[in-house]
């Protein structure tokens, strides 16, 4: 019994010496990786003597891979103060098992295609106001002719409402194809600096796309403070070339892109690894966040876009479904 416990002990500790490599192992690559491609050249820095001080602690050895990863994306997100960074243990990875480029696109097409990419609900509200539920930005060549229909279903309304409080960003294609709907023409938007290649990129509008453009019309975007990414650039640049105004709380704070990256064939991570540059601010709303031109809590921001809105159709008496004094009761009806 005692040569079975002794066995035991043995393998035990074998398994984490062998579970502490591993994940030193994945520290390291994480290091390099910030070191090669994040945005700020001497962040690596921070991020080794970060982990060098929880490997002698001990931080992590009594942690799965799940956890594991778990803990190194919360403190990489509040130590480096950059909500970008990601790291999930991948469970049944295996590089064997690859599929081509063109299968992974399809396969991602068709997962996305179950969320109707993104696109959660679109329809009129009363005083003919156009509203459009968006919760993710999916490829714009996958997106293209559901975001075409959404338009379309709105191009008669007199005002829109997007609603980007549980989006929490995605394809920066699709951010540019989703904008192109609201500049008359090709517009370029902002610059896109990538520290590992040493080049910039310039990210414009579309002066065609498949649907109907909405131009010359109010546009409100709703906010919480989980809007990310993408859906941040998506009120930004709208707010900045006072095509729209926001209303709801301020956003996360998620400006710059990320690259991919496997590590030891278990691990995804996400580094962010360029600097977006607005060409009308000259800056990004990294660390800052979209501030709302009104804000109120997120739970408030429909029927506050829905009532100002009214609001400006009884001042300037244009003409809806309802008559003036319908709108008014309809106003004091969601004001109670």
């Amino acid at each position: 019994m005692k040569k079975l416990l002794a066995g035991i002990f043995l393998f035990h500790s074998l398994y984490s010496y062998a579970q502490k490599d591993d994940m030193t192992a994945v520290l390291s690559d994480i290091t390099e990786k910030v070191k090669s491609y994040y945005i700020d050249k001497t962040t690596y820095k921070k991020v080794d003597s970060l982990f060098q001080s929880d490997l002698k602690k001990g931080t992590y050895t009594t942690l799965n891979k799940k956890d594991f990863a778990a803990l190194l994306t919360q403190k990489l997100r509040k130590d480096i103060k950059d909500g970008h960074f990601f790291v999930k243990y991948l469970e049944n990875y295996s590089p064997e098992k690859l599929v081509d480029e063109k299968e992974k696109v399809r396969l991602n097409n068709f997962h996305n295609s179950l969320e109707n990419f993104g696109f959660e609900s679109v329809r009129r509200l009363e005083g003919n106001i156009g509203y459009i539920n968006f919760k993710g930005f999916a490829s714009p060549e996958a997106s293209a002719a559901t975001l075409a229909g959404a338009m379309n279903f709105v191009a008669n309304t007199n005002s829109l409402i997007i609603d980007l409080r549980e989006n929490e960003g995605g394809d920066n294609g699709m951010l540019l194809l989703f904008c192109s709907y609201f500049f008359d023409k090709k517009t370029d938007l902002y610059t896109t600096y990538f520290r590992h290649d040493d080049k910039t990129v310039m990210n414009s509008t579309q002066s065609n796309v498949a649907g109907t453009k909405y131009l010359h019309k109010k546009i409100y975007i709703l906010t919480s403070g989980t809007t990310f990414s993408a859906a941040e650039g998506l009120a930004y640049f709208l707010q900045q070339h006072k095509l729209a105004e926001v209303i709801g709380e301020k956003t996360g704070g998620a400006a710059n892109p990320v690259d991919h990256f496997i590590l030891q064939n278990q691990y995804l991570l996400l580094v962010p690894a360029g600097k977006i540059t607005s060409l009308t601010s000259h800056t990004n709303w990294e660390h800052i966040g979209v501030l709302p031109d009104q804000e109120v809590k997120a739970e408030n921001a429909l029927k506050t876009a829905h009532i100002r809105i009214l609001k400006n159709i009884v001042k300037t008496e244009t003409k809806t479904e309802l008559s003036i004094p319908e709108i008014k009761n309809l106003i004091n009806k969601l004001e109670q």
